[in-house]
């Protein structure tokens, strides 16, 4: 007698089917296609009943500890599934209790092949340790664990997959002896560390051990030992599986599908050494760093000798794959991947450089590396490698900035269609024309800024010139320009002075004294005459010019305390006029020292009464 269930799901399958129990077995085929799952009944060991998303799921366990799950059933059919099960099978469904809190701290419990997650000692979610793809520690308390993404192609109404789940888990723990007793290597260090660990790193332990199961035990192909990584950096061992490749480090280790690289890349970095490259659909990760590239260097003159764990027939399946290897090391990782990834590898192209290499140095940011210019892409290989497909490409832009011909490097700005810019910098000057030429060949628009830059500095030296040129014709335009700039400010300063005079004097009787005695220091006279000229009075360069300062440095001497160091030039000019001299009697002249032997004092003594006379009468 057969019972069926129908509106059955199988796993994680999307497709609903039909679900039929019998004394020989159950089985399980999907309503869209020809999918079916079959199980014996002397296979079935036990079975449990549980709420999960999709109702309630009937989880079989297998005698080869496999295990197989069903969802869709309704809480009307436990009665029903029971009772097959212990009819047919001779086994007891039992009820496994699931929480509902949804609190977000519990208990992680390694269970079999599956992690269990406990609130309150019962079940809030179960992970298959299987499908783990890696494990890293990120910090020292919390531990991310990632899975291997399906193999199905992406699709428009695709359901959402999760990628990636953390656990934070503080304190420490001490170290299991039976374990430590089965691994000498984490025994030593268990005695370094005082026979503790940290909590994190012991289930960290724990879920790689568990997730090696299933796939990781499968039939190596090969495994070559201490490959230098640059990005990300260290050494690590590669061991290559038909359906992906494990890099076991120190401190990471990384579970990588075939069908996760995209690209292949085999190109020289320089005359010893080759750089082999994957470029990868998913990043892999270590912390917060996500490296999308897996850039490998190999010596040219390193060799390896290598036998592939695979029959004659199994190897004739692959293209270019041989049973044994004799070559140098990066032939060998190299034609391994392109047969088992199914990729073709990018090798140099046609650009050659000064020195004959498919790639020059240059700068992204601060970060230096090589610019390789291939036949379909320009690849910047560096510590955070930028790949560049040239039918994405907008625009190239040359420029040499600041220097002009005297610039040894330039920049290559590159635009792209779908939106990112590069600017690559200190690329050396001769390989501007090779690179010009490469690109204006493969027909990529190209915009050269670099003569702009040198007619611009050219344009500037002839305005140079021309103002050079101009100044020498126009000689009262310098002089009126110079005095003007140069201390025009002091100008507008003492330009009170005209107004607010000293004490007053016989000279402001005077009409040409006046304006020769108006201002109040010697400073002043001197920058005075300069301020006037700037305004057009240039036709005082004469004696009354001279006939001011004088009068000006001889009034200074009593009212200005700090005299400047231009103050002493009126000091030859008191020959011009005699009318004048007759006030250097009545000056002190003991702040200033230099305008006191003045030569009218030495002309004769008889103008010495007529300097007290005016002075009397104006008393």
């Amino acid at each position: 007698m057969t019972t069926q269930f129908d509106r059955i799901y199988h796993g994680l399958d999307t497709n609903v089917g039909k679900f039929r129990v019998a004394a020989s077995g159950m089985a399980w085929r999907a309503e869209d296609g020809d999918t079916t799952v079959a199980i014996s009944g002397p296979d079935i060991k036990w079975a449990q009943w549980l709420r999960v998303a999709r109702n309630f799921q009937l989880r079989v366990g297998l005698k080869d500890r496999r295990r197989e799950t069903f969802d869709g059933f309704m809480r009307e059919d436990h009665d029903k599934v029971a009772g097959l099960m212990k009819q047919h099978f001779g086994i007891t469904l039992e009820t496994k209790d699931v929480t509902f809190k949804g609190w977000n701290w519990g208990v992680a419990d390694v269970q079999g092949q599956d992690l269990a997650f406990l609130v309150s000692n019962k079940t809030a979610f179960e992970l298959p340790l299987q499908q783990v793809a890696n494990s890293n520690i990120a910090g020292r308390t919390e531990v991310s664990l990632e899975f291997a993404h399906g193999n199905q192609k992406p699709r428009k109404h695709a359901p959402d997959e999760m990628v990636e789940i953390r656990f934070y888990i503080p304190g420490t723990t001490t170290k299991g002896g039976p374990r430590g007793s089965e691994d000498g290597s984490q025994k030593s260090d268990a005695e370094d560390e005082g026979e503790e660990m940290s909590a994190a790193q012991a289930f960290h332990d724990a879920v790689k051990e568990k997730a090696e199961l299933g796939e990781v035990t499968g039939d190596l192909i090969v495994s070559f030992e201490e490959v230098l990584v640059l990005t990300p950096r260290g050494r690590y061992d590669m061991d290559m599986f038909p359906d992906f490749l494990r890099l076991r480090g120190k401190t990471y280790d990384y579970k990588i599908l075939y069908s996760s690289i995209s690209r292949l890349f085999l190109l020289p970095k320089d005359d010893l050494h080759v750089l082999f490259i994957l470029a990868l659909s998913t990043p892999i990760r270590q912390g917060q760093t996500r490296y999308q590239y897996l850039v490998m260097q190999f010596s040219r003159e390193e060799e390896i000798t290598a036998e592939l764990n695979m029959t004659e027939e199994e190897v004739a399946q692959y293209d270019r794959l041989k049973k044994s290897y004799e070559d140098p090391t990066f032939e060998v990782v190299s034609s391994v991947f392109r047969a088992l990834s199914k990729k073709k590898i990018v090798g140099a192209g046609s650009f050659s450089s000064r020195d004959g290499h498919p790639g020059i140095k240059a700068n992204l940011k601060a970060v230096q590396g090589d610019l390789f210019i291939l036949e379909k892409y320009i690849f910047f290989v560096s510590k955070s490698p930028v790949l560049i497909e040239l039918s994405d490409i907008h625009q190239v832009v040359f420029s040499r900035l600041g220097q002009g011909m005297a610039a040894r490097t330039f920049d290559i700005q590159i635009v792209t269609k779908s939106g990112p810019e590069y600017t690559f910098t200190s690329i050396n000057k001769e390989e501007h024309e090779p690179t010009e030429t490469y690109l204006k060949d493969k027909k990529v628009r190209v915009k050269n800024e670099m003569m702009q830059d040198v007619d611009l500095l050219a344009g500037a030296g002839e305005d140079d010139e021309d103002e050079e040129m101009a100044s020498i014709g126009s000689g009262d335009e310098v002089v009126k320009s110079r005095g003007a700039d140069s201390e025009s400010s002091e100008d507008e300063d003492y330009a009170m002075s005209e107004d607010d005079a000293g004490s007053p004097s016989e000279s402001d009787s005077d009409s040409e004294g006046a304006a020769t005695a108006s201002d109040a220091s010697g400073d002043r006279d001197f920058l005075k005459p300069k301020g006037s000229k700037a305004k057009g009075k240039a036709k005082d360069d004469g004696a009354g010019k001279k006939k001011k300062s004088k009068a000006k440095a001889e009034e200074g001497d009593a009212d200005e305390d700090k005299p400047k160091k231009s103050a002493p030039k009126p000091k030859p000019k008191p020959k011009k006029k005699e009318d004048d001299a007759s006030m250097d009697v009545d000056e002190p002249s003991t702040s200033r020292p230099k305008p006191k032997p003045k030569p009218k004092v030495k002309e004769g003594e008889e103008d010495e009464p007529p300097k007290k006379k005016p002075k009397k009468s104006e008393d």
